[in-house]
C-alpha cells in the first residue's frame, strides 16, 4: 500500500515510479496543471527520493475548448517540474468528453534510504506537514459556494511541492512517511498503521487545518470521496466521541497533493519541525505518536 513502486537498478541505485491523473480540481487551468504536478512529484518525495523526469497524460476535448485551456495546464505543469528540477520529457494525449491531466514521475533513491510507509517503529512522533481542508473548498467550489479568496488560498497550498518537507524528513532520519491524498488522513494514517504492525494515536486537536477552509467544513461539501472515507474508518480506526463533528470531517477530508505524514523518532521531531517552519511548511506540526500493539488507529 506504498506511495510509489521502486525498482533496484543496482547495489546504490533505485528508480521511484509513480502515476497520478484526474479531473480539474480547481477553475484555472494554469493551476490545475500546477497542482497535479505537484501531486505527483509528492509521490517520490514521500518515498526519500529525488524526481528525475516525468511525461504527461492529457485526455481533452479540443473541439469544445480549444487549445488555450490545455495549453495553460501544461504550462502550470512545466512551472511546477521547473521548480522541482525535473524534465518534462513528453507526454501522450487522447480526445476525451472530460478533461483529465496527470502525469507519470520517475525519481531516484538510493536502495538502502527508501523511505516506505511500513517503517513506523513504537515510540516514533508524528508529523504532519500540510493543513487540511481542501477537499471542502474544492467541493464548495464546484457547487458555488466557495469565495475566490478561499480558493487561492486552497490553490496555493495544493500546489506547494513537497520537497522541502522530503529533503526534511530525509536530514531527521524518518522510519516512515506518505502523502495525504485520497483517503483523507485516517486512510492513510490506517495504512502506516497497517504496513508497520504499530498502533497510531492521532491527537485531533493539534492538527492542522487550513484557515480558509473553516468555513466548508460542512456536510454539504463533503464529496463522495470523503464520505466513503468515513465509512471506512467507521470500521477501522477508533475515534473518540469528543472530537468534535467539524474536525472529523477534516480528518477524513479527501485532499489533494496534501502534505507528509512522517513517523519521525522523538529525539529529532522538533528539530523537524522547526526545520519545516523555516523551509515554509508553516502549519507543520506533531499531530500524534506511534505505541506498540496490533495494528490499529486511534483519534482523541
Amino acid at each position: 500500500m506504498d506511495d510509489a513502486g521502486v525498482v533496484r537498478v543496482s547495489d546504490d541505485l533505485a528508480l521511484v515510479q509513480t502515476l497520478d491523473v484526474f479531473p480539474p480540481v480547481v477553475d484555472d487551468p494554469y493551476w490545475f496543471g500546477r497542482i497535479a504536478a505537484a501531486n505527483a512529484l509528492s509521490d517520490v518525495y514521500a518515498m526519500g527520493g529525488v524526481p528525475v523526469s516525468a511525461v504527461n497524460f492529457v485526455g481533452y476535448p479540443m473541439a469544445e475548448l480549444g487549445g488555450e485551456p490545455l495549453t495553460q495546464i501544461l504550462n502550470g505543469a512545466f512551472d511546477a517540474l521547473k521548480e522541482a528540477d525535473c524534465a518534462m520529457a513528453g507526454g501522450h494525449s487522447i480526445k476525451d468528453a472530460e478533461v483529465k491531466f496527470g502525469l507519470a514521475v520517475v525519481g531516484t533513491v538510493h536502495p538502502d534510504a527508501i523511505i516506505t510507509n511500513a517503517g513506523a517503529r513504537p515510540g516514533d512522533v508524528l508529523v504532519l506537514t500540510k493543513p487540511l481542508g481542501m477537499g471542502c473548498v474544492t467541493t464548495a467550489l464546484k457547487n458555488g459556494a466557495a469565495e475566490t479568496a478561499h480558493v487561492d488560498a486552497a490553490q496555493r497550498m495544493m500546489a506547494r511541492l513537497n520537497r522541502d518537507a522530503g529533503e526534511a524528513m530525509v536530514a531527521a532520519g524518518a522510519h516512515a512517511a506518505t502523502d495525504v491524498t485520497g483517503y483523507g488522513l485516517i486512510g492513510h494514517a490506517w495504512e502506516m498503521a497497517a504496513g508497520s504492525g504499530t498502533r497510531l494515536v492521532i491527537d485531533a486537536a493539534a492538527v492542522p487545518i487550513l484557515e480558509e477552509a473553516l468555513p466548508y467544513l460542512l456536510p454539504q461539501f463533503t464529496c463522495g470521496g470523503s464520505a466513503r472515507n468515513r465509512e471506512f474508518a467507521d470500521g477501522n480506526a477508533e475515534v473518540a466521541e469528543t472530537v468534535e463533528d467539524r474536525i472529523r470531517l477534516a480528518l477524513h477530508d479527501v485532499q489533494t497533493s496534501g502534505g507528509l505524514l512522517i513517523a519521525v523518532p522523538p529525539e529529532t521531531a522538533e528539530s523537524l519541525v522547526a526545520d519545516l517552519h523555516t523551509r515554509g511548511d508553516i502549519q507543520a506540526a506533531v499531530i500524534g505518536r506511534v505505541e506498540a500493539g496490533e495494528a490499529s488507529l486511534k483519534v482523541v
